[in-house]
């Protein structure tokens, strides 16, 4: 049930049930059709262009760069390497197909989260394929997220194989006729078509906001872009074969621009004079209309960080407790009297290994681990790359030391540990290990859960184990 309900609010909806009902009848049920309304192009409405801007990834900061690309098939990179610019720089879109960014009735409030494009990844899904070269066809609200990704690249996959998945957004601020909405998508590109093999683009997130009317007429401004503040911010994966089980290599890569921004607010395309006569207002072979926009005053509203971070943890359950950034986490830490719960990956992604995945979902997104985080823990994850920076930087020995230690520590994919304010690591574990120690065989399966004082599955109680056993190790170091 927990994982079918999404938003937590213990209730299935019917879109939340699609996927009971799909694997019941083998079809999509007829219940669902009002839930996918088309988002459909008003000849009559206002039009706004938007404009796509891109600077190709950094191959050289790819790790397979520092050995020349040994091995790596030059068909495998073809699609990278020949994708230098959007796929079209210019597009016109119906203000009405922005409709599918406004929010749900039942989420009016500045500050509420919703899912513009529902994840539907669960127990029962699993994840999807690799061996694939084109997206399903988008429906309902999809079409328009298709659409704009899709002027960066002709294959978007606006569902992406592995958690997170789909289109989060969030009212920042409203007036009486105009929300300004920031939004949050995860999505992916496929850059190879056959007979190459594929070869999956996944940047770490698309963002950006809308400000647009309450009833979708006009548009005043549009941006979505993903960031480029961190220096790795791209994960690749590339199949050596035909088949879902053919071996795969994984990369990861900085691209400096990915974005697209309005022109300006949208416009009439035809007006009338003060006579009835229609005037075309794009100018013909005259000069264009000149439009002047009424000034937006928002009676309620929340920074654009605030935002995010509702976004956040709407796509991650387990980031209620804050994750901050190495340096500050240990501050932290000193001042709050608390140790540190570290989190060092290798990818681009917070999530971007099986292994980080499945801990994520089984384990830092339960109740009883976010209460002993928040109670007992500083919480930070960092990426390799930024601690190997970090341990070069001699300009800063405290944290050029707190980055070795870990490094000294760090095993591929992922590796949690707990640190002292000082930076000295008393506990640590693999994620893949503590896969290993937590998964289940069939027949212990009855047997492992149990209502009977409370309702905890094994990877649960192995975790708070390692946050305990590292609070014990903790107390005997300082005590030497």
């Amino acid at each position: 049930f927990s994982s079918l309900d999404t938003n937590h609010d213990l209730y299935l909806s019917p879109e939340e049930f699609k996927l009971v009902a799909e694997k019941l009848t083998g079809s999509p049920p007829a219940f669902l059709s009002d839930f996918e309304e088309e988002v459909t192009h008003d000849p009559n409405g206002e039009t706004l262009t938007l404009e796509a801007k891109m600077q190709p990834l950094q191959l050289d900061t790819m790790t397979k760069s520092k050995d020349g690309f040994l091995g790596v098939t030059h068909s495998s990179l073809s699609g990278l390497r020949s994708w230098q610019s959007p796929a079209v720089p210019s597009m016109s879109f119906s203000a009405s197909q922005f409709r599918a960014f406004l929010p749900p009735k039942n989420k009016g409030e500045v500050g509420d989260t919703w899912w513009v494009i529902q994840s539907e990844l669960n127990i029962f899904t699993g994840y999807l394929p690799n061996n694939r070269y084109h997206p399903p066809a988008p429906r309902g609200k999809e079409v328009l997220i298709h659409s704009l990704l899709s002027m960066f690249h002709p294959r978007p996959f606006i569902k992406s194989r592995f958690a997170p998945q789909g289109t989060v957004a969030c009212i920042r601020a409203a007036s009486d006729f105009y929300l300004d909405i920031v939004f949050r998508i995860h999505a992916e590109f496929q850059l190879n078509d056959v007979p190459d093999f594929p070869f999956w683009f996944t940047p770490g997130q698309f963002t950006g906001n809308i400000v647009l009317s309450r009833d979708s007429s006009h548009v005043r401004q549009f941006t979505l872009y993903v960031p480029n503040d961190r220096t790795l911010n791209v994960d690749m994966e590339w199949l050596y074969g035909a088949t879902e089980n053919s071996n795969m290599e994984v990369d990861i890569g900085y691209l400096p621009q990915m974005e697209l921004q309005a022109a300006g607010p949208s416009t009439p395309s035809f007006i009338q004079d003060e006579e009835g006569n229609i005037i075309d207002s794009r100018g013909g072979g005259s000069d264009p209309i000149q439009f002047v926009f009424e000034d937006i005053h928002w009676t309620s509203e929340i920074s654009r960080e605030e935002a995010a971070r509702r976004l956040e943890v709407t796509f991650y359950p387990f980031k209620k407790v804050s994750y901050l950034p190495f340096s500050e986490a240990f501050q932290r830490a000193q001042e709050e009297s608390k140790l540190v719960h570290s989190i060092l990956l290798w990818g681009a992604l917070d999530d971007q290994s099986c292994s980080g995945r499945t801990l994520r979902e089984t384990v830092l997104e339960s109740s009883p681990v976010l209460a002993l985080l928040n109670q007992s823990f500083v919480s930070s994850w960092s990426l390799v790359k930024e601690l190997e920076d970090m341990q070069a930087n001699k300009q800063n020995p405290v944290e050029s030391q707190r980055a070795r230690l870990h490094l000294e520590n760090y095993n591929f994919p992922v590796e949690m540990m707990v640190a002292l304010p000082n930076g000295t690591i008393v506990h640590h574990i693999n994620a893949n290990y503590f896969l290993d120690q937590t998964s289940m065989k069939p027949e212990e399966e009855a047997a492992t859960f149990s209502f009977s004082g409370g309702f905890e599955d094994p990877s649960t109680a192995t975790y708070i184990n390692f946050l305990k056993e590292g609070l014990e190790k903790a107390k005997e170091h300082l005590a030497q």
